[in-house]
């Protein structure tokens, strides 16, 4: 699926009127696919993540979204980052990617986890179930999309789903791709070794040489090469031509969030930042390079979370990013 520079897109507290919202969604999207991003991705949420905003935030329904970018845009890739399998039965998930692909001209990923935030599971009436639970589904689930998405009519009578030769029609290709979100060695790294094309790491990144020592052994476990399987790592970027308005927006943004940087503690500091990169173009480059790319991951999928949505920045980090990862 070749996807070495992603945008996602998970932050809409910027929006004042709803009117105002998919405009700039569109708008980012446009931007990210000019300054030669490869996907785009949307997170597949009906709350904000307490670790974004507040519960209450704007949050758009993936698929409706993804939908319309496929007619506002020509030649990215587009996807959830990632699907809650929890949220649909596994073969209208499979009819609904299949749908953004035609619509799209062959431009749709399916991305798919096992689903994690339990408030919008309850408050919407979805079961939630045990953590072994909703990775057995997603394994069963997988057992049904997959061929369902290679033009395969799969029969399953299984624990948790039930389909009878489901027919998913129409289809542009039988190699839609597949890619896994998450961070866990035994269960993700094991589901995407079996059935993914990319897998996508969120983890502190310190951990990724360890992650991708794990991710080769699930692969092995089960004879795969391992280079036949893609990776990304989720990176959070503050980005800005003036490095000190970076961090101001870093600070900010980490202060909405109960952590004060210009309080905290060396150990403290280290944790609220791990996963973010921050400054002007060069040292984000840097960043990235030495604490991401030098570790053997293949590419690098970004949110950013404080001024994606100022006219711009997609494009200053697409300029910033493309070379470190064509390199």
């Amino acid at each position: 699926m070749a996807v070495r520079l992603g945008y996602n897109m998970t932050n809409f507290g910027w929006c004042h009127t709803a009117a105002d919202l998919f405009p700039t969604v569109i708008a980012q999207a446009r931007e990210a696919e000019s300054a030669g991003f490869d996907g785009v991705f949307l997170m597949d949420h009906f709350y904000q993540s307490p670790t974004l905003g507040a519960l209450d935030d704007p949050v758009l329904e993936s698929y409706t979204a993804l939908g319309a970018l496929a007619t506002a845009t020509e030649t990215i890739q587009l996807s959830a980052l990632v699907t809650g399998n929890t949220f649909r039965n596994p073969a209208l998930l499979a009819k609904a990617v299949s749908t953004l692909d035609v619509a799209s001209g062959g431009r749709a990923v399916l991305g798919i986890g096992a689903g994690w935030f339990e408030p919008e599971h309850k408050q919407y009436g979805y079961e939630f179930g045990t953590f072994t639970d909703r990775f057995e589904r997603l394994g069963e689930a997988l057992q049904i999309i997959t061929p369902m998405l290679r033009g395969e009519r799969p029969t399953v009578d299984g624990k948790w789903y039930h389909v009878e030769s489901a027919i998913n029609e129409p289809r542009v290709r039988d190699d839609l791709p597949i890619m896994l979100g998450g961070t866990g060695e035994r269960k993700t790294f094991a589901l995407a070794a079996r059935f993914a094309d990319h897998l996508n790491i969120s983890c502190r990144g310190g951990l990724l040489p360890r992650k991708l020592d794990a991710l080769e052994a699930r692969c092995a476990e089960i004879g795969r090469d391992r280079s036949t399987l893609e990776t990304s790592f989720l990176a959070y970027l503050f980005i800005d031509e003036s490095g000190d308005r970076a961090r101001k927006l870093q600070h900010d943004f980490l202060l909405n969030r109960g952590v004060d940087l210009s309080e905290a503690s060396d150990t403290e500091r280290a944790a609220a930042t791990s996963r973010m990169f921050c400054g002007a173009p060069d040292e984000v480059a840097e960043q990235l390079q030495t604490r991401v790319l030098d570790q053997d991951i293949d590419g690098i999928i970004v949110n950013l979370i404080a001024n994606g949505h100022e006219p711009g920045i997609v494009e200053l980090t697409g300029r910033t990013l493309r070379p470190l990862v064509d390199a």
